[in-house]
């Protein structure tokens, strides 16, 4: 450090700023007592101007070099910022094009959801899950999806979602909310149709889901976790006519790799034209040993359920679902054995109702249906799936077992009685997809018995 005192000049390399290192000569006005100590005499300096001039020459040199350096490094400075500095895009945002959904006119994928958004909605449903211990009821509440039919208010979802609910909340994406009521619905199909009193809607349009290829592109819009309301995923379409079996109840689904959670359920599936070819319902997520699963959404094909739909909208329930009217019991070897059958599979028929179609059709106690038009029928829920693909009044081929032979018998399917159907739903108004297995719980398995722990998207 520096100390300049009385023009005294003082230099240490002590940190304190003491100067006992080193003190440099000093001239002192005559009669001015000196420092303590030895006094060194003063002799006259003679100043050398020349070198003084030099130095300061060069010292006006080197400032002003400086200030030139300077101003060079900042030039290049601005320069090089310029040059290496974040290229922003000038280009102005999209603008999405709303189309209507024609059914010819492939959409983008913001088409898709502009085109749609507003006819898809969020479902909330609270019920009476039981008693606490001081006989208080204890109130649940969960959430799924739907879209609009009609612009007077009808609107699709899950049979499951709605399953046992005490109330139904509808909300638009505008933020609209109505109270829904209960239409009908099919449990065994997993639809329903409720209503909210409204005018105007937008009505989603609805597509062939036959003609969907694996590897189309799909993209499903609803209400994840019952929080991320009008959320929109897509992917592909894995597989069509995907036989899986909930609970001993077989559906014929639309397999995706579109993301597909709790929430989801009841939401449409659109293929690239905007149309509604599926109705999102469930996704496989762990296998039974613990491996979890990526992936595998499935949807109800809309072709398979849009005639039950009209029906549900017109008369409340679905008048001509196909009825045999038999008690069926899957045929065990036991069952087998005890009666001295040859087959070990299929279907034994343990009452025939009176004037039902199998009744007409010759059917009786004892017998075992094996075929259903070709297909092998070894357990009631075959017998199920494949009567899924019929309606009353339409005919199909048998294939039954006897102790004395095998016969081939015509039936003309029945349609199921009203009071069977409001039976089979008494349980509503009902349910809610909570995410934790819906109101059918269990488990799917595949058509390989490889049984997946799932919940209802």
């Amino acid at each position: 450090m520096y100390n300049d005192e009385s023009n005294l000049y003082n230099y240490t390399y002590r940190k304190d700023g003491s100067e006992l290192s080193h003190q440099r000569e000093s001239v002192r006005p005559a009669g001015q007592p000196g420092p303590q100590g030895p006094e060194l005499e003063g002799k006259p300096v003679k100043k050398n101007r020349l070198g003084l001039k030099i130095a300061a020459l060069a010292l006006s040199c080197a400032l002003l070099g400086g200030a030139a350096g300077g101003g060079a490094v900042w030039a290049v400075s601005r320069t090089a910022g310029s040059e290496s500095g974040i290229n922003v895009s000038s280009r102005p945002a999209t603008q999405v094009a709303l189309h209507s959904v024609d059914g010819k006119t492939l959409l983008s994928d913001a088409e898709v959801y502009a085109a749609n958004v507003n006819s898809v909605v969020s479902i909330r449903t609270s019920a009476t899950a039981g008693y606490n211990f001081y006989g208080q009821p204890v109130q649940t509440a969960s959430a799924g999806s739907g879209f609009v039919l009609s612009k007077d208010g009808y609107i699709l979802t899950n049979y499951h979602v709605v399953k046992g609910a005490e109330t139904v909340t509808v909300t638009l994406y505008n933020g609209d909310e109505f109270d829904a009521k209960y239409i009908g619905g099919e449990e065994d199909y997993d639809i329903a149709v409720i209503k909210v009193e409204a005018e105007e809607l937008q009505p989603v349009t609805l597509g062939d889901s036959a003609a969907l290829n694996v590897g189309d592109h799909v993209l499903a819009i609803g209400n994840p976790l019952g929080e991320l309301t009008f959320s929109m995923s897509g992917g592909m379409v894995s597989c069509v006519d995907r036989a899986i079996n909930v609970d001993g109840t077989p559906f014929n689904m639309i397999q995706t790799d579109a993301s597909i959670n709790p929430g989801n359920s009841g939401g449409p599936l659109f293929n690239q034209y905007g149309e509604v070819v599926g109705i999102v319902s469930a996704k496989y997520s762990q296998s039974s040993n613990g491996t979890s699963a990526e992936g595998l959404g499935f949807a109800i094909p809309m072709n398979d359920v849009f005639s039950m739909v009209k029906d549900i909208m017109a008369n409340g329930y679905v008048s001509n679902r196909a009825y045999l009217g038999i008690t069926p019991q899957t045929l065990t070897e036991g069952t087998a054995a005890q009666f001295h059958y040859d087959v070990t599979a299929g279907v034994f028929i343990n009452y025939v109702e009176p004037d039902s179609a199998a009744d007409k059709a010759g059917l009786k106690m004892g017998d075992v249906i094996t075929k259903v038009d070709g297909t092998d029928i070894k357990t009631v829920e075959d017998l199920n799936l494949a009567k899924k693909k019929y309606s009353a009044g339409d005919t199909a081929t048998l294939e039954v077992y006897r102790p004395d032979g095998t016969v081939t018998v015509e039936i003309t399917w029945g349609a199921a009685p009203r009071e069977e159907q409001a039976q089979e739903q008494q349980s509503y108004p009902g349910g809610g997809d909570n995410g934790s297995g819906g109101g059918n719980g269990g488990y799917y398995s595949n058509p390989f018995e490889d049984l997946f722990r799932y919940f209802y998207g």
